[in-house]
This record gives C-alpha cells, structure tokens and sequence, in this order.
C-alpha cells in the first residue's frame, strides 16, 4: 500500500511540474530586442536576438511595446582561435 501510494505520488509531481524554457537569447547577436504584449495582447513577452547593431533593434521596436538591449550571452571578449605552429618540413 505504501509503495504504490508513493509511486502515485511520485508520478503526480512529474507530470504536474512545470515546463522548462529553452535559451531565449541567441548568442551569435550582440543585440536583443525584449517585446512585450501584454494581458491585451496575449502570448505573453519574448526576446529577438537576431540583431547586430542598437540602431537596428531600435529601428524595429519603434512604434511596439519593446526595448533593446545588449545581449547578455554574447561572447565580446571571446578568446581568438589558438593556432599552433608547425616547424617547416625538411
């Protein structure tokens, strides 16, 4: 009896937990425009990073309920490639 209430009760907490998000931010571009659509709206908020430069978001959010920022995964002080040096064939 005890194990199957257990069981039940494990299997509740699975299935009730909530869903996991995905990344939203894309670290390939410097800039992130955050949209908001409120309850009016529906569908919540979301974030675009598919833009490469301030201006451009900015020239996109214009006139929409939405803000730009610097996308915080975007890897500016990324090490350059390591490229080893060979000695010259003989």
């Amino acid at each position: 009896m005890r194990f199957s209430f257990g069981l039940i009760m494990i299997a509740a907490a699975l299935l009730t937990a909530a869903p996991s998000q995905a990344q939203t931010f894309d670290p390939r571009y410097p800039v992130c425009m955050h949209v908001y659509s409120g309850a009016n709206g529906g569908g919540g908020e979301w974030y675009d990073c598919s833009f490469t430069s301030l201006p451009q978001c900015q020239a996109t959010a214009s006139g929409r309920s939405a803000i730009c920022d610097l996308n915080p995964y975007y890897p500016v002080y990324a090490p350059a490639p390591h490229h080893s040096r060979r000695p010259p064939r003989r």
